[in-house]
């Protein structure tokens, strides 16, 4: 095998060098700014069918906020249904994997929408990838079991790390559903030494209560939005042991190179936050959400 000055196999480097040229090219061929998008006349919005961001049916907290924005910008909206595997792909037109929370960009695929937005939870490892907006919802993941579960909840204290130590303190042999490359991955918050028993799954986020209560497990990682939505659709079924992660936040992702765009939001969504109307919608979809997160709300509700 024929190998470079620096020992590399030239082959290698001429694929190298076609992904290289492969994933630039995706990266500006296909990019939406907000000129580009005005001129076409059409938003396409990324979205996965998730808790009440997301429905599907052409409703959400999500679906609302970016069809609002298309309206602001005068422009049709268009909604692209995705999944949480292919998502941010659709996004960037990078393909990527993780490897021990370090991001990887494998190659390049065709870029499908301008903007995700179905309850984005901001993690680090995405934020290589994008840039999310300011933050349009409050998150954490909870561990949730059977309500005859023998695990039970703690106690909360008036320390985050300690309730969430507390928590893995109880997860030694105890099955849990999760979901890796989410913001249900274990990985994500060194809970793989617990020794508990981890189930992955490729089911939609809504299907992992109804799969504990089946028991297919004794318990499952859910974040906060679906887990407020489990115990009002099961009552007296399912219960919150307690947090694994400290809180998080959510937001709306953009390409890195459509920073117009993403500014353009943020100015948007400043306004309905000032006149109310994003208030509105939030308590339309989450009544009741602001009283479990003053701080976010305080921070990021209604600004004069």
């Amino acid at each position: 095998m024929l190998f470079n000055a620096v020992g590399r196999p030239k082959m290698v480097v001429r694929l190298t060098l076609i992904v290289a040229i492969f994933v630039g090219f995706q990266a500006t061929a296909a990019l939406a700014d907000m000129k580009a998008i005005k001129d076409k006349g059409v938003i396409r919005h990324l979205g996965v069918r998730y808790a009440r961001f997301v429905s599907g049916s052409g409703d959400g907290l999500s679906t609302d906020l970016i069809k609002g924005f298309a309206d602001d910008l005068g422009v049709r909206y268009e909604y692209v249904e995705t999944t949480w595997q292919s998502v941010i792909e659709d996004l960037t037109g990078k393909m990527y994997r993780i490897t021990n929370g370090n991001v990887e960009i494998t190659g390049g695929c065709p870029i499908k929408g301008d903007v995700i937005a179905n309850g984005l939870t901001i993690l680090p490892w995405r934020k290589e990838l994008l840039d999310f907006s300011t933050p349009t919802f409050p998150s954490g993941v909870w561990l949730i079991a059977r309500a005859d579960s023998p695990l039970q909840p703690i106690r909360p204290s008036r320390s985050m790390p300690d309730d969430i130590e507390m928590v893995k303190s109880l997860l030694g042999g105890v099955s849990v559903l999760c979901m890796p490359g989410t913001c249900l991955d274990p990985a994500l918050y060194q809970l793989e030494k617990t020794g508990a028993e981890w189930i992955p799954l490729n089911l939609k986020m809504n299907e992992f209560a109804p799969a504990v209560i089946n028991r297919e497990a004794e318990s499952c990682l859910l974040d906060v939005a679906d887990a407020m939505i489990a115990l009002e659709k099961w009552p007296g079924q399912l219960k919150i042991i307690g947090p694994v992660t400290a809180a998080q936040k959510m937001g709306c992702g953009f390409r890195k190179s459509d920073a117009d765009l993403r500014e353009r939001f943020n100015m948007y969504l400043q306004t309905i936050r000032s006149d109310g109307r994003y208030m509105q919608l939030v308590q339309h979809y989450y009544p009741g959400v602001d009283g479990y997160f003053p701080e976010f709300f305080d921070r990021y509700g209604r600004q004069d």
